[in-house]
């Protein structure tokens, strides 16, 4: 086990649109700083705030609405490490971030907005399981898999 204080503490949202369950689309975006670099939103959890209402302001910071449902929340911390000569390196002293995943349902009248006061994605759009490893950036495929599986096998995917 890694010395879970050498992470950042984040938060990371799977949004379904609001056509789930009867459809299963993922949001993903494109990182406004890194062209080619597809994700989920995700953030870091300031200091005396709880995991959910880092969630919420994290998506109202990158996707300009936090008008979501929670459906389920991954039961674990999950950690990634910073490619090595990457942009994330400016996140020193952390080697990488520790993670609280949620799996969130968009409101019917949610609007996304990616001009936000500091845009952190360029563009949007909603994939299949299918197509999700394809785009996505190569070093948080793993943690991906993992808490998508873990969705799957609780039958929320």
């Amino acid at each position: 086990m890694s010395d879970l204080s050498l992470y950042r503490p984040n938060v990371a949202a799977i949004i379904v649109s609001p056509r789930y369950p009867q459809t299963c689309e993922i949001f993903i975006a494109e990182r406004s700083d890194i062209a080619g670099a597809w994700q989920f939103p995700q953030g870091g959890i300031d200091e005396g705030e709880s995991v959910r209402e880092a969630l919420y302001r994290e998506l109202k910071e990158e996707i300009g609405t936090d008008a979501v449902e929670i459906i389920a929340e991954f039961p674990d911390w999950v950690t990634y490490d910073f490619p090595t000569g990457s942009i994330m390196e400016r996140m020193k002293p952390f080697k990488g971030q520790k993670q609280r995943y949620f799996l969130v349902r968009l409101a019917q009248d949610a609007k996304i907005n990616l001009s936000t006061e500091i845009p952190e994605f360029s563009q949007f759009e909603y994939v299949g399981l299918d197509t999700l490893f394809t785009r996505v950036a190569h070093f948080k495929r793993p943690v991906y898999k993992e808490v998508i599986k873990h969705f799957q096998k609780e039958g929320y995917l």
